[in-house]
């Protein structure tokens, strides 16, 4: 019977595709989890920074937009808050990040990842 010749060839392809969507996918789900992973660092080392006795709550803010610049790409430093509150008697610094969540490489939906970082707000007291 010749009515198979090629037909490997045909698998090959298919199965190829298969596994190149199935790896990039992957590829693309580390992406998202770095990035987010990134942007809770930066954003509980600028509440942190902005909950130092000699700073600001602006600096806080500043300070994330800088690291996230630096990590991921300027594209990430667009919605960077910050928040003071109390607590049980204590100020504690929040600093809130809101990025895209990246879906083709970097470029993903605006505003849809929300991150924040906590610190308590040091005194001379």
């Amino acid at each position: 019977m010749r009515g198979e010749d090629g037909s490997a060839v045909a698998e090959f392809v298919f199965v190829g595709a298969i596994l190149t969507v199935l790896m990039m996918s992957v590829v693309q789900l580390a992406l998202a989890l770095h990035v987010r992973n990134t942007l809770i660092d930066a954003a509980a080392e600028g509440a942190r920074f902005g909950a130092l006795a000699d700073t600001e709550l602006l600096d806080g803010a500043d300070r994330a937009r800088q690291l996230i610049a630096v990590a991921v790409g300027e594209g990430y430093t667009g919605d960077v808050s910050t928040t003071l509150a109390e607590r049980r008697g204590a100020g504690i610094v929040t600093v809130t990040v809101r990025a895209p969540l990246p879906v083709v490489g970097l470029i993903g939906l605006p505003g849809v990842l929300e991150v924040e970082g906590h610190a308590v707000l040091e005194t001379l007291e």
